[in-house]
């Protein structure tokens, strides 16, 4: 819900593309801190860290909701509060996906896991429809009263999430034949220490390495075209205000719930890591028909198909870390992650400036071209990893 509200205010009150972009870059420098939150969760628990950045969340929409009652907001603030989320927003899934791997058995990961996007999707189609036609009927001010409560709605029902001990140093299986009193007296790793082991087992590990790499080239070419440059889509090309804003964001929201029920109740494909090839190579086709279109009612339809292939394949893919990371590594492996989403705000800006100078049209195909390309390449380099391996399911 905020993102669109606050990517339309942008769009309409600078005109720009590149300064939507910007804003959208913005969103995600927390990606660069991902692998340090995993190490903070696998220390102190996904719970607390979960609370503390809901009670962040909270308090910008709080900030924004003021300025805006108070007319003073502008793009700058709203520019400003979006880097600050952006610290912390981005590494909201690292906790949510560690949660899942602490308290959900192996041969449960893909279910779970698509139990978790169910959620998300319902909450995207709901925000995004909510969002566009609050802001349109009740204007900015009101509108971000709402989204303050559902922010503190949020903190409530996390702070029920079971509490778990603190992990003083995950890297103590490792030691595990030293007695148990020299393991009470050894000095704990330092994060930096915890954090390089944890890179480690993810460059030494090709079913951990081949979909981080792929992870980050989703987010450098696909992701810009089905989720930032929607604005810019809405009020330029299709020619709609915020409501229709919504409507498109909603259509691949509600693709990607369609695929999230579909995996819970399937059980998910056999072999999650072919999964998560064949569907980002669907996305992508999909990607290159939706940037030539100009009507409004067909890239609808396109948009749910490729938010269902989306979800697939991110979905196996969360399912193949998780399963892969092994306790010790999980929050750490995560955060790896979602550095991978920092592709997002350099895929966003360069998007921005391609589009200035060769249009959307070609923009939105050269990088769905380039991320088929590679996603081939990937599937063939690592072939071993991720189309020949089958699904390991614990006896």
């Amino acid at each position: 819900m905020e993102t669109i509200i606050l990517g339309w205010y942008v769009m309409v009150h600078t005109g720009s593309v590149v300064l939507l972009t910007a804003f959208g870059s913005l969103q995600f420098l927390g990606t660069l801190a991902a692998p340090m939150f995993g190490v903070l969760g696998d220390r102190v628990g996904a719970r607390f860290m979960l609370c503390t950045m809901r009670a962040i969340y909270a308090t910008l929409a709080a900030l924004l909701m003021l300025l805006a009652f108070t007319d003073v907001l502008g793009p700058g603030w709203v520019f400003l509060v979006a880097g600050l989320n952006g610290i912390f927003r981005p590494n909201d899934l690292v906790m949510r996906n560690s949660l899942i791997g602490e308290t959900i058995p192996p041969g449960e990961l893909m279910g779970a896991v698509g139990m978790s996007r169910a959620t998300m999707d319902s909450a995207r189609v709901g925000g995004a429809l909510a969002g566009a036609g609050l802001s349109t009927l009740l204007g900015l001010p009101a509108t971000y009263l709402f989204v303050t409560v559902f922010y503190l709605a949020g903190l409530a029902l996390t702070l029920g999430v079971a509490r778990r001990p603190p992990v003083a140093d995950p890297s103590a299986a490792a030691r595990g034949g030293r007695p148990a009193r020299a393991r009470a007296t050894a000095a704990p790793r330092s994060r930096w220490g915890e954090l390089k082991d944890g890179l480690t087992h993810v460059l030494t590990t090709p079913r951990l390495l081949a979909p981080m790499w792929l992870a980050f080239l989703i987010n450098l070419t696909a992701y810009p075209a089905s989720s930032g440059l929607l604005p810019y889509v809405a009020r330029t090309v299709y020619h709609v205000d915020a409501t229709g804003l919504g409507w498109l964001v909603a259509s691949f929201s509600l693709g990607g719930l369609l695929a999230s029920v579909t995996m819970v109740t399937t059980g998910g494909w056999r072999r999650p890591e072919r999964a998560t090839l064949v569907y980002t190579a669907v996305w992508y086709a999909l990607l290159l028909g939706f940037g030539h279109l100009r009507s409004v009612a067909p890239a609808l339809l396109l948009l749910l198909a490729a938010g269902f292939a989306q979800n697939v394949a991110m979905i196996s893919m969360t399912a193949t870390l998780l399963s892969a990371a092994g306790d010790r590594f999980r929050g750490r492996v995560m955060g790896v992650r979602t550095l991978a989403v920092y592709g997002l705000p350099l895929g966003l800006m360069g998007s921005g400036a391609l589009i200035d100078r060769i249009g959307y049209p070609l923009t939105i195909s050269v990088s769905a071209a380039v991320g088929l390309l590679f996603t081939l390449l990937i599937g063939l380099k690592w072939r071993a990893s991720m189309w020949q391996r089958g699904r390991v399911v614990p006896a």
